[in-house]
């Protein structure tokens, strides 16, 4: 009885501490969706942030609408907003052309040059045939890209020039996207700083006159459906959920010093292997770790040192279902009893939760969709300029954020995890850092992966070191709680996409670029390069 005591604690001790989002565990099969009363977050209290949308007009005599040519807008005055984008109706026709923006820095008459945007994002959605990725909200979308502070813009779309046939049609219902990230949670004296480095730029070129378009718009999340009573257990799929905690006030940081030791939380047994430590040990261990998260979604998570995350490893209940699904997952042998003894897991870093970057939970969806393991990760870079600075990353995240679901129509933000230039890492899509979430990054390899974006633009500049070092340590950490060598390979079965045809069994590096899964550019020729650098330190950290 006390042993069976002892280890329920344990449990929910540790299952407490690797959860600060997400508490409730799926049980269904490969992809797996949490009731909303069991998942949803209550939704930010009034978090500020816009978006205007403005519709395209055609630009000279021989354009028109929706079809071959030119469209955009003339210079004009606008509320402020720091990011740009351009979406259209069908999710499918591809934008065959370019677009180039120029911006007004706030509250001044100095214009930017031209910039380029991004005009191939559709491979970083959610797999083809998956709830998403059907999804009747979907919209044909550009990369955002970050500006900054500006109230006044300039836009142009140039269809590419044609051959006999002439250009192809721009896609039709083009929209130019205004993002406001408004202002983040209120900075607290006693939370962990956020590095700084120096700032990159981006540059551009020239443009003409064009037609005056229709008025804008302003995009907004549909309202949440009101809570369907106090005592209900589990809400309608498009409820939100009935109980919402309070706002708690935001832990204090914790000192460097204040580190748990080892031998609290796990003991060596005579063969070497780690063994289940004395309760008070155990409660003693957690209680220091979790003192400074018990308030509801705390804005960071602290690192952990090696040690205390493999003894917390031990005691998390197994994400279930742990039976494979299909293809090369069914095939993989399973974990001997020395495999299972001694884990190669790196130590947790320290991650921004969505709470601390400043997300509104109110314009997501509000289940949570899983897949059943981690295999590979997916490094990316974002595409939006490195034109930031690492106090500015919060507002590109909540600008992505809010691009991604109010003008793209995706359901969440799309990556599991960003990384600033600074080396900072952050909590990407909701459901639990420590979770297989389903994201909507690497068309046809999203299901069990994960997929990492770098902030910045890495074709012709070189990513920080910091940034790769933040790769290495948070592949180190996640690919090691399902068991997987960063410097191995694993085998995943495409859901359909330009490189590999729906069903193609394809093998990978453990750590692997976007562009290894399908043809594009991304992460960027020099990211791409430091992904080798990545997978050595990961292995390191693991202790390989």
């Amino acid at each position: 009885m006390r042993a069976s005591l002892a280890s329920s604690i344990a449990v929910t001790c540790a299952a407490v501490l690797a959860l600060p989002v997400s508490s409730a565990a799926p049980a269904a099969a490969e992809v797996l969706v949490q009731p909303p009363a069991a998942s949803a977050l209550p939704p930010a209290p009034d978090l500020p942030g816009s978006t205007q949308s403005l519709p395209l007009g055609p630009l000279g005599p021989s354009s028109r609408a929706g079809g071959s040519g030119e469209q955009g807008l003339p210079r004009r005055d606008v509320k402020p907003f720091s990011l740009v984008g351009v979406v259209w109706d069908d999710p499918r026709a591809p934008l065959h052309g370019t677009v180039q923006v120029r911006t007004r820095a706030t509250g001044t008459d100095t214009w930017s040059e031209w910039q380029d945007v991004e005009t191939h994002n559709d491979e970083h959605g959610a797999d083809p045939d998956s709830a998403e990725g059907t999804s009747r909200a979907l919209r044909g979308s550009t990369a955002p890209l970050w500006v900054g502070d500006s109230d006044g813009v300039e836009i142009r779309v140039r269809a590419e020039a044609g051959g006999t046939g002439g250009a192809p049609p721009l896609p039709a219902g083009l929209r130019l996207e205004l993002v406001d990230p408004g202002e983040g949670p209120e900075t607290q004296t006693d939370t962990e700083p956020v590095l700084e480095t120096e700032p990159g730029t981006d540059t551009g070129t020239e443009v003409e006159q064009v037609a005056e378009a229709a008025p804008p718009q302003t995009r907004t999340a549909p309202a949440p459906a009101a809570p369907a009573g106090a005592t209900a257990a589990v809400a309608p799929a498009d409820a939100t959920s009935a109980a919402v905690a309070p706002e708690a006030p935001l832990p204090p940081a914790p000192t460097p010093a204040a580190t748990v030791p080892a031998a609290t939380l796990a003991a060596p047994s005579a063969s070497g292997a780690l063994t289940a430590p004395p309760l008070s040990g155990l409660l003693a261990g957690l209680g220091a770790i979790n003192a400074q998260l018990t308030p509801y979604a705390a804005p960071w998570l602290p690192a952990l040192s090696k040690e205390a995350t493999e003894a917390i490893a031990s005691y998390l209940p197994p994400f279930l279902p742990r039976t494979p699904a299909s293809g090369a997952e069914a095939q993989e042998p399973a974990k001997t009893p020395v495999q299972a003894a001694a884990p190669y897991i790196g130590p947790r870093p320290a991650i921004v939760t969505r709470k601390g970057w400043g997300a509104d939970e109110s314009i997501r969806e509000k289940t949570f969709v899983y897949t059943n393991t981690i295999k590979a990760a997916f490094v990316h870079h974002s595409a939006t300029g490195n034109n930031y600075t690492c106090a500015q990353a919060p507002s590109v995240l909540r600008s992505i954020y809010r691009y991604h679901v109010l003008s793209s129509g995706w359901r969440d933000f799309g990556y599991n995890f960003a990384i600033d230039k600074c080396g900072n890492i952050y909590e990407g899509r909701a459901g639990g850092v420590d979770k297989p979430v389903l994201g909507a990054h690497t068309l046809g390899f999203n299901t069990s992966t994960m997929g990492i974006a770098v902030l910045g633009t890495f074709s012709t500049t070189a990513p920080p070191a910091a940034s790769v070092t933040a790769v290495a340590r948070l592949t180190a950490w996640k690919l090691g709680l399902h068991g997987i060598n960063p410097k191995g390979s694993v085998t995943l079965t495409s859901g359909g996409g330009n490189l590999y045809a729906k069903g193609t069994k394809v093998k990978f590096n453990a750590i692997a670029g976007h562009r290894d899964g399908f043809a594009t550019d991304c992460p960027g020729s020099l990211l791409y390069g430091k992904l080798g650098t990545a997978r050595t330190s990961a292995a390191s950290y693991q202790g390989r």
